[in-house]
């Protein structure tokens, strides 16, 4: 583990118990800004355990929804309950913060550490024991393949190997809640067969929101899509329900991608 940074408390089995809830994300008329700009504008949704797509143009609000939800925007309106707590208010954030795994469009990291200093370091930081923290981080590099990367510094790493890293860091605690923003920008054809076998494997005992452009891996890994258009909750459904709602008139260059299409058109989201 890394050397020479404060050590922070450890805690009680109190406070490390489960809330009992019965949605992970429950959202009520939700408004949040970015910036100036009113960009999640009275969404309404529930999310419980398993894998939930989120799809929907360029400004349509999924980064700024996904932020709200991992406690790095403030909620400017409405209600918002993560894990049982109200986030809203802020009074929860570090109880909600211990349960969340989150990965940006673009992380930060120190170039000098490795693959591994950075997803021990990521575990402290989210207050595991020390103890657990070498055998969390191991496994989870191992789950997205960089093993043999394990000590390589994070600046000599390529693209996709660093969204990888950013994934193993989002992971690594078992998260019970977890948001990933763009997760696959940068894997090749291999690298998304495999995270999304990861996701449905996390979405079992967890609550997955993935925010993608690429419709197909929504279509392959989750149970649940949610569309956004214009700050809004459009539709929801099953991927089944997705690829139904096309014609082979629809752009697109498979069911899901012209169901995709017919939606957004009929929501009036395109820009």
């Amino acid at each position: 583990m890394t050397k020479g940074l404060p050590r922070m408390r450890t805690l009680s089995s109190a406070e490390t118990a489960p809330t009992r809830y019965a949605w992970t994300v429950e959202a009520s008329d939700l408004k949040v800004r970015a910036g100036r700009t009113l960009a999640v504008d009275g969404l309404t949704l529930r999310l419980g355990t398993g894998v939930h797509g989120l799809l929907g143009p360029n400004g349509a609000g999924k980064t700024t929804l996904i932020r709200a939800l991992a406690t790095v925007l403030p909620v400017t309106g409405g209600d918002l309950t993560l894990l049982g707590h109200d986030a809203a208010r802020g009074s929860h954030l570090r109880d909600i913060r211990r349960e969340l795994g989150y990965l940006p469009q673009q992380f930060g990291f120190y170039p000098k550490f490795t693959v591994r200093e950075f997803v021990e370091y990521m575990a402290w930081l989210k207050e595991m024991p020390d103890r657990e923290i070498p055998a969390a981080a191991q496994r989870a590099i191992e789950r997205v393949g960089l093993a043999d990367q394990a000590g390589q510094k994070m600046k000599a790493l390529s693209g996709g190997m660093l969204r990888r890293a950013g994934i193993a860091q989002a992971v690594v605690h078992d998260p019970r809640f977890l948001l990933l923003d763009e997760p696959t920008v940068g894997l090749d054809p291999a690298q998304r067969v495999g995270f999304r076998t990861l996701l449905r494997e996390l979405g079992h005992d967890a609550c997955l929101l993935v925010s993608t452009h690429l419709v197909e891996d929504v279509s392959a890994a989750c149970h649940n899509v949610v569309l956004m258009a214009s700050g809004q909750k459009v539709w929801e459904g099953t991927p089944d329900e997705l690829a139904a709602a096309g014609q082979d008139s629809d752009p697109g260059d498979s069911p899901t991608e012209r169901g995709y299409s017919a939606l957004l058109g009929r929501a009036g989201g395109w820009n």
